[in-house]
């Protein structure tokens, strides 16, 4: 039964670690040390996750529109066959990966909503007593099934 409660706070504590919640603020509320939360983060890799969800589609399609728009302007002035060969293929993968992210718009802006969500959960939960942990563990539970759903369905 220890167990199944220590799962529940980790999961607890997970999501809270995934919304930018601090570690002490999350020990604190999950009734754990700084030093477990410390561990969990670690082997479960956490921090990596969390850096992942703060970059948006956005952010990246236009990051990739920004290079796209470099090469062109380099092209202009490019007169060797062999650079502008070069430079096409560049621009054939630019533009595949901006249409790839577009087709998969619906799964990330799914996690976008999946991540307000979750923060709007962890702020009503000090208000809302029938939101327990593992209420928000079992919505975690299905948002990553939905996600993994749509991702093979793609």
């Amino acid at each position: 039964m220890a167990g199944k409660a220590n799962e529940e706070k980790r999961e607890f504590a997970r999501v809270l670690y995934m919304t930018g919640e601090q570690q002490k603020v999350i020990a604190e509320k999950v009734g754990v040390s700084e030093q477990t939360i410390g561990r969990w983060v670690k082997e479960g890799e956490w921090d990596k996750r969390r850096a992942a969800q703060n970059i948006t589609r956005p952010e990246i399609v236009n990051n990739l529109l920004k290079a796209i728009s470099n090469l062109v302007e380099n092209l202009n002035e490019e007169t060797d066959p062999a650079k502008l060969s070069g430079a096409a293929d560049k621009l054939a993968k630019l533009a595949a990966t901006v249409e790839k992210l577009d087709k998969k718009a619906n799964v990330v802006d799914a996690i976008e909503v999946f991540i307000a969500f979750g923060k709007w959960l962890e702020f009503r939960s000090s208000v809302d007593k029938e939101l327990t942990p593992e209420l928000i563990r079992l919505f975690n539970k299905y948002q990553d099934l939905y996600i993994t759903d749509q991702l093979s369905a793609k």
